[in-house]
């Protein structure tokens, strides 16, 4: 048994698991945190990390380190994505990382990212079952598809498709316009259809979502305040309550939008655009539902990162 803390800065949040794996499998989680750092905040336009969003991170980890002591962690990783990777200073960034906060810091591949998110999301599945799953991970700068069966990823590709990338490219009115949000989904569109070749989008029978559009998202459905975990994880998000969020999001002003029941406020920029993806997404793999899941890379990275 041992006690494997994760840390995942991503280009929208930077999220802590703590976790007790025992035979292979997480048996418990003392402690999961997410908070809204926005990392990728001009990353796009820029190709820098900006000093007023690394701070964020850093402020973040200050607290994550604490809580990382207090469990007495085995070993202490920390996951760098999509703006580190695209940032010019993204190197100088992760060494800071690893020198002030003792993580091991480990800025991933695309091939690794794939297989651990596909390993996190399936961890629960039977892994003798032979569906083909589409694991959907929208981030802040791309949105992962992955496509396997069992515990074993297969096709996947990263498309620079995500929910701060996107906003900060087309939503500029508040609330965005009809104009806007129709060119946000035909750019995200033409990112996919060039990402993803038809026979794998039709291979796919069954898919999960991940990561902060999705479990927003559900949240909202359902309500939730305060955010509940279990009723998240395993919720079936259909494509018609998907639209009537969309809808209802985005015709809300920002300030509005921030008190929407089951939304963190820190997710009210972005979480028009994250719709949007996610409707895209379904579209094109020609799915009715989805299954949200609490269950992401950091998960896999607690079970599978050396």
């Amino acid at each position: 048994m041992k006690r494997a803390a994760v840390v995942d800065i991503g280009t929208n949040s930077t999220r802590l698991l703590i976790a007790t794996i025992e035979d292979g499998r997480v048996v418990d989680e003392p402690e999961r945190r997410s908070n809204v750092t926005r990392l990728g905040a001009g990353v796009d336009s820029d190709g820098r990390l900006r000093d007023d969003a690394m701070q964020r991170v850093y402020d973040t980890l200050d607290e994550y380190r604490e809580l990382i002591d207090k469990h007495h962690a085995d070993t202490a990783k920390a996951v760098l994505t999509s703006a580190v990777r695209d940032a010019a200073n993204g190197q100088q960034f992760a060494d800071t990382v690893k020198n002030r906060y003792g993580l091991e810091p480990h800025v991933l591949t695309g091939d690794q990212e794939a297989n651990l998110t596909f390993l996190g999301a399936t961890s629960e599945r039977d892994p003798d079952d032979d569906t083909t799953v589409l694991v959907i991970d929208i981030g802040g700068g791309s949105t992962e598809f992955v496509i396997g069966t069992g515990r074993h990823a297969g096709f996947h590709v990263s498309n620079q498709a995500g929910v701060v990338r996107q906003t900060e490219r087309h939503l500029h009115s508040d609330p965005p316009t009809d104009s806007e949000i129709a060119n946000l989904a035909a750019d995200v569109r033409k990112i996919i259809e060039a990402g993803v070749p038809p026979e794998h989008r039709e291979a796919v029978s069954h898919a999960i979502a991940v990561a902060g559009t999705a479990t927003s998202l559900a949240s909202i459905a359902q309500r939730l305040v305060p955010y509940d975990p279990a009723k998240v994880q395993g919720y079936v998000l259909t494509d018609a309550e998907r639209s009537t969020l969309q809808d209802r999001l985005a015709s809300t002003p920002l300030e509005q939008r921030k008190q929407t029941p089951g939304l963190d406020p820190a997710r009210a920029p972005t979480i028009v655009a994250g719709a949007v993806i996610l409707g895209e997404v379904m579209r094109l793999f020609g799915l009715g539902q989805v299954e949200v899941s609490e269950h992401d890379i950091l998960r896999g990275a607690a079970l599978g990162l050396e």
